[in-house]
């Protein structure tokens, strides 16, 4: 199934990706969440089980996002990450598995002792 959307909106003061589906609703995506769970290399490696825990990103911010094809949104973010392409259908995963995705997140970074917090 190939989930198009029908309208992208970044929302810079409460740092949400807001994307809606002609299918099946839409869906609140904070930054952070898109962030540390970028489908790049950098984060996600080259084969399962190479993935990087990405910390400290609670206040990282969106500065560009452009399509990439007619399959996809290429987002650069206010740390210098801009190498995930963002699929509809990762982006659809993202926001209809948001709870489940980001409470896995959660206990990765309490089981490593990490913070959302930026270090300083």
């Amino acid at each position: 199934m190939t989930h198009q959307p029908t309208g992208i909106t970044l929302r810079q003061e409460s740092r949400l990706l807001e994307i809606s589906f002609a299918d099946d609703g839409a869906f609140s995506l904070p930054y952070e969440y898109l962030r540390v769970h970028s489908p790049s290399a950098e984060v996600k490696g080259h084969f399962p089980g190479e993935e990087i825990l990405q910390v400290g990103k609670k206040n990282v911010g969106i500065k560009d996002v452009a399509p990439s094809g007619s399959y996809a949104l290429q987002i650069t973010f206010d740390d210098g990450h801009d190498s995930g392409i963002f699929t509809w259908e990762y982006l659809h995963e993202l926001g209809s598995r948001q709870s489940e995705i980001w409470n896995a997140y959660l206990e990765k970074m309490a089981a490593a002792g990490e913070s959302r917090e930026p270090k300083r």
